[in-house]
């Protein structure tokens, strides 16, 4: 007889969280190899120089993107990644507001992008609810 222990098989996420993780973890990643275009956008006042702002973001959707990816950290994820995207919309909507020091982008597109943002987070709290496509579809099917 062999006692062989097995590990419980971890779920996989589903594609829609994969897609938000790696958004995340390639926007992070952008935050350390090109700082610069995001030193740009931080607003004037904010208590901290704007490398240290751009390097604490890129840091925090690093984690948020690579928490996505195991269920058992997805909730702490989802709650972290909500807080830097509000934390983040004052960039953004600075950016909108001083669209000429931004070009080639276009105004309108940096406008534009404003209402994304609910538009991530809640797909972000989506992903975050998910623990396993496996329970989704066990949800779907009667016993």
């Amino acid at each position: 007889m062999s006692s062989v222990m097995s590990t419980p098989e971890v779920p996989r996420p589903t594609p829609g969280v994969l897609l938000l993780a790696a958004l995340f973890v390639g926007a992070g990643i952008l935050h350390f190899v090109k700082p610069q275009p995001f030193d740009r956008i931080v607003p004037p006042g904010l208590p901290m120089a704007p490398r240290a702002a751009t390097l604490l973001s890129g840091a925090a959707e690093l984690l948020g993107g690579l928490g996505l990816l195991h269920p058992a950290t997805r909730p702490v994820a989802r709650w972290g990644l909500l807080a830097l995207l509000a934390a983040v919309f004052p960039a953004n909507l600075f950016m909108a507001q001083q669209a000429e020091r931004f070009a080639p982008l276009p105004a309108w597109a940096l406008w534009a992008r404003l209402p994304l943002q609910p538009l991530l987070m809640w797909a972000v709290w989506r992903a975050g609810r998910q623990r396993t496509s496996r329970r989704r579809a066990s949800r779907r099917t009667p016993h």
